[in-house]
């Protein structure tokens, strides 16, 4: 439950600012020349090289460049687009000026979700002119327009950001929920998926209502203890009320590398992982922080991912260790295909 307050007090909201495009607008705030044009951030600028889209500008989009396409694909869509490489230490350094601005609303509490986005509990007579309000000092402060959602909820507010996109103000409460998402595709709540939402579908839930209204004792049953009944209050539009203002702590590090050519010798790949553990142990270094877990992901030509991770002995921050462990994690793939990716993942203990 939200703080308490006296009985005369403003009512508790919480606001979802997720500020538009974030990668892209960053860079044409860089280069101005760019404003309109479809922009596309992600590897090293180069669509001529294999790397995947970070980010697109939203005349980008409306050709169907999205985060995660390949860049040749996009080159392809948009020969147009102008390709441009992430730069990840300007993204957080502007990143932190908006969190700032936010931090300063009066009485806000704010909670980051990561560099473009982050929620903000606030008690206001007027949630959509304290959005707004938001809205101006962050464009004032660094230039960006936001977004603004607005619920009673974390998860309210989370999908009420979707209907004001971009740059505008929505509202999405308890007494609108059923109107406004029960007949939609429960693909469309926080925290479902493609593969969630077909298996929810297999079950007949196909929509925002019919997952709502579904016994979260016999979902249980199907789908796990903690998942199905989860899945029941998701479409119900229940969620966590309180923002929390406890600084974000990072849960893993993670380093990853696309070859221009794919690998088909056991032993190069092997070292390439070896190599991706090394970064990674030097980022734990750098945090301070020992790994429970290592994950290693391999992207198999054409474009097949899969993940496979183990829990280890005890948290460490020894890179031998990490290594090892790593190379282990490695050896429970297939042989004899083709690799386009390799990544390593160190999950953090739980502070």
């Amino acid at each position: 439950m939200p703080d308490a307050a006296p009985d005369d007090a403003p009512p508790y909201w919480v606001l979802h600012v997720d500020l538009d495009q974030f990668l892209a607008a960053v860079e044409v705030l860089r280069r101005p020349e760019l404003a309109g044009r479809p922009v596309v951030v992600g590897g090293a600028g180069d669509p001529t090289r294999r790397g995947v889209v970070a980010a697109a500008s939203y005349p980008a989009r409306e050709l169907g460049i999205r985060a995660g396409t390949p860049l040749r694909t996009a080159a392809k869509r948009c020969p147009e687009a102008v390709f441009l490489p992430a730069d990840n230490p300007h993204y957080e350094e502007v990143s932190e000026r908006v969190m700032a601005v936010l931090r300063d609303t009066p009485g806000a509490v704010v909670e980051v979700m990561g560099w473009d986005e982050a929620f903000v509990g606030v008690r206001s007579a007027d949630p959509e002119a304290t959005a707004r309000g938001i809205q101006a000092a962050v464009l004032a402060a660094t230039g960006l327009h936001c977004t603004v959602g607005i619920g009673d909820n974390l998860l309210r507010a989370k999908i009420a950001t979707g209907f004001g996109k971009p740059a505008g103000v929505h509202r999405l409460t308890a007494d609108t929920w059923d109107d406004v998402m029960g007949e939609r595709p429960t693909r469309a709540l926080w925290g479902i998926g493609a593969k969630t939402a077909a298996a929810l579908a297999e079950r007949g839930l196909r929509t925002v209502r019919e997952l709502g209204a579904a016994d979260p004792e016999a979902l249980a049953a199907e789908l796990g203890p903690m998942l199905g009944p989860w899945y029941v209050q998701l479409g119900r539009g229940i969620g966590r009320r309180e923002v929390s203002g406890t600084p974000w702590v990072r849960r893993s590090r993670s380093r990853e590398t696309t070859f221009q050519t794919d690998l088909d010798d056991w032993d190069r790949i092997r070292a390439e992982t070896a190599a991706l553990a090394r970064r990674v142990a030097d980022d734990m270094a750098a945090d301070g922080r020992p790994a429970l877990r290592v994950a290693v992901k391999v992207r198999f030509a054409p474009f097949i991912t899969r993940s496979r991770s183990k829990t280890l002995p005890g948290p460490t921050t020894d890179a031998a260790a990490f290594e090892e462990a790593a190379l282990e994690v490695l050896d429970r793939f297939r042989r004899g295909r083709a690799v386009r990716l390799l990544g390593v993942r160190a999950e953090y203990v739980k502070p």
